[in-house]
């Protein structure tokens, strides 16, 4: 595990994920390191007899991800995602993969 200093670069609200079958928000981290790329979201699209969802675990999962957009705003003292673009963050890596990351409140 290593921990290292970056920014938000990018953030993005729209589909995504997993072959763009999701709808959530993305985010951009950069650092001297590199780039890497968070995506935050679930299954969109009508549930059907083939999906293996619900509209509840659909209408849970998005409500999850909208009060952890909700709490980085206020973390950021922000009110939109674009105002994101920059703020500093901590990334954890395990190896190379992207692990955890928060925002540098300290330093805000």
């Amino acid at each position: 595990m290593r921990k290292e200093l970056g920014k938000i670069l990018d953030v993005k609200f729209g589909c995504g994920g997993y072959g763009d079958g999701m709808i959530g928000i993305e985010f951009t981290l950069s650092g001297s390191w590199g780039e890497v790329c968070d995506f935050w979201g679930y299954w969109s699209g009508e549930v059907t007899e083939y999906t293996k969802w619900t509209d509840e675990e659909r209408k849970l999962y998005l409500g999850e991800v909208l009060m952890k957009i909700q709490k980085i705003l206020d973390q950021c003292d922000v009110f939109y995602i674009n105002d994101l673009k920059n703020k500093p963050v901590e990334i954890t890596f395990d190896g190379n993969c992207l692990k955890e990351w928060r925002i540098l409140t300290e330093v805000i």
